[in-house]
């Protein structure tokens, strides 16, 4: 079975049973400052797991385009990808486990969709601990659909049991499938699904979040019941199509296998099917990120920097290979060939990819001699690499400290990374999360202030328009309990008189205490009333609109404030040019 026809079945079946199926949203998440990309299907859908109504109803399914970033240095091996999609169905207080783990069954199962011979299907449930009740109820709804006891493991809080991913807030127990392979044999008397010899692959998980927990570690049952689930295309095609590795199927050979024609490899060696998955993931990842409505290119922070990291060490990796200049703009291709009829900004925005591959390779390139005779004249020299060299030659030859440490690795030496940090102080925040893999994921806070600024930055969106022309288009926000950050399609800085203007607009708005209402209406009818919409991003036919009296109407998933007087006094505390014709604000409440 191909990448194509799972979609399409799980989809179908999904509304079968009376889901809505909702699109996939960007990759970059909008409101949440815990993560740079949406890495998993249920990032889009935070404020209606929390609690806010969604407008197409309470049971919806998907496929999520996601990207995780944690583990890019381990792409390469036999599991590990950067772009990669995740089929789900969520259930918002509405249906429970029997329902949600007979579907998961059936749809494993039955020869009408995937038809996983039931003899290999194993599953986990939660064995309870001081904090929560061993799952009786998941196990049960497992022996009514006929899996044997033999075959259903009671494991711990790290095997099943989902979130929070930060601190505090909505969590609880899954239960996990896998599929048993013959190929791989048991490792020992132990093995069990979770091993990580290979024999039991999990292919999908069943999320029950009804748990909340506090700030005193301790968790308290909710009234209200979600249930996420998470099925990996990429994993679980490669299982249906019976293959080893992720790469081995169709949503990697057409790219795989120009590769190997590019580079004249027809059996490759170990060290080049490493380089091979890079080149192919690295592309297609690059372009599936810049493909996405944000439209967001190569550059030296956040999301740009993953782009142009991604694209470099492609670049890098090919020449190893010795493939010829200009390679990516064929791979390119080969990947809006594959997922335009998936995600249709893919063919919409494929200029903007090709221009920003062809730039970025000829700038890179560029440099990139220079800096690698740098680097070994350092090492020739001094026989290391110091944190202020790594420093020097991204600065100054735009070599990725991720490329300057693998070089480092090759000759037996380390990069002093601490000492990088010190001297990368400006650019702490990529130093601290692209360079060190730490980004975090997880539930976005929704709290009163996190509220507060959510409907501040629509304010501001509308006063920016009314100030400055409808040319302001929103380019992306970023909210913290502290401030929020507007970034927006605009060639200059504000001068101080269109300052006051948008401040002076934003705070008569505050102070006549508006309502904000929130009306669920076809997308063409909310486009129709002025609704704003910039990035395409609607869950299918009806959508959440929000409307602040007639100063402001945009579509959102919210949450926000009931009135506007609940803001307290706007301010924008700085702003500055942040890329070509795009601004960046930040603003308090006080």
């Amino acid at each position: 079975m191909k990448a194509k026809e799972l979609r399409k079945k799980y989809l179908a079946f999904f509304k079968e049973k009376k889901h809505a199926v909702i699109t996939s949203s960007s990759l970059m998440p909008e409101n949440d400052p815990t993560v740079l990309f949406t890495s998993a299907g249920m990032h889009p859908l935070v404020p209606y797991l929390l609690g806010e109504p969604h407008p197409e109803g309470n049971r919806l399914a998907n496929c999520q385009k996601c990207v995780r970033t944690t583990d890019i240095d381990e792409v390469g091996d036999t599991t590990h990808l950067t772009f990669f999609e995740m089929l789900g169905n969520w259930s918002l207080n509405d249906y429970w486990k029997k329902e949600a783990i007979t579907w998961s069954y059936e749809f494993l199962t039955s020869k009408k969709y995937l038809g996983f011979d039931v003899d290999k299907l194993s599953v986990t449930v939660f064995a309870g601990d001081e904090d929560a009740p061993r799952d009786e109820e998941s196990a049960e709804a497992w022996k009514s659909l006929g899996i044997p006891e033999e075959r259903i493991y009671y494991l711990p809080k790290d095997d099943n049991w989902w979130g929070p991913a930060g601190t505090t807030g909505p969590c609880g127990p899954d239960t996990e499938m896998f599929i048993e392979v013959d190929e791989i044999p048991r490792c020992g008397n132990n093995c069990r699904p979770g091993c990580s010899c290979g024999h039991y692959v999990e292919v999908w998980n069943d999320v029950f979040m009804y748990y909340d927990k506090k700030e005193d570690g301790t968790y308290v049952e909710m009234e209200r019941r979600n249930i996420d689930t998470g099925m990996g295309v990429e994993r679980t095609t490669a299982m249906l199509q019976g293959v080893p590795t992720v790469f081995d199927t169709d949503l990697f050979l057409p790219l795989i296998n120009r590769i190997k024609e590019m580079a004249n490899i027809e059996e490759p060696d170990e060290k080049q099917t490493r380089l091979l998955r890079v080149v192919a993931d690295h592309v297609k990842s690059a372009v599936m990120i810049m493909a996405d409505d944000r439209k967001v290119g190569p550059s030296n922070v956040e999301a740009g920097y993953i782009v142009r990291r991604l694209i470099r060490k492609a670049i890098h990796s090919a020449d190893i290979l010795s493939i010829e200049q200009g390679f990516m703009k064929e791979l390119a291709d080969i990947t809006i060939e594959m997922y335009k009829d998936v995600y249709d900004e893919v063919e919409r925005n494929k200029d903007f990819v090709y221009q920003n591959l062809a730039d970025e390779e000829k700038k890179f390139r560029k440099t990139l001699s220079k800096a690698l005779k740098k680097l070994h004249k350092i090492l020739d020299e001094t026989g290391t690499i110091t944190g202020e060299d790594g420093f020097l030659l991204f600065t100054s030859f735009g070599l990725p400290i991720e490329m300057t440490r693998e070089i480092a690795v090759e000759n037996g030496i380390d990069v002093d990374m601490e000492d990088f940090t010190k001297q990368f102080e400006h650019h702490r925040e990529i130093s601290r999360t692209a360079t060190q893999g730490k980004f975090k994921g997880g539930l976005a806070d929704h709290s009163e202030e996190i509220t507060q600024f959510h409907t501040a930055t629509h304010l501001l969106q509308s006063a920016l328009r009314k100030v400055l022309g409808n040319e302001v288009t929103q380019n992306g926000s970023n909210i913290t309990k502290e401030r929020l950050r507007f970034d927006f399609t605009f060639d200059r800085k504000l001068t101080p008189e269109e300052v006051k203007q948008v401040e002076d607009l934003v705070n008569e708005v505050i102070g006549k205490d508006l309502a904000v209402t929130q009306t669920f209406m076809p997308y063409d009818e909310a486009i129709g009333k002025g609704a704003l919409a910039f990035f395409r991003e609607n869950y299918g036919e009806t959508v959440s609109v929000y409307s602040v009296g007639d100063f402001s109407i945009e579509l959102c998933g919210g949450p926000h404030v009931e009135t506007t007087g609940k803001l307290g006094k706007f301010r924008i505390a700085k702003q500055k040019k942040i890329g070509a014709g795009i601004m960046r604000i930040r603003a308090v409440l006080e």
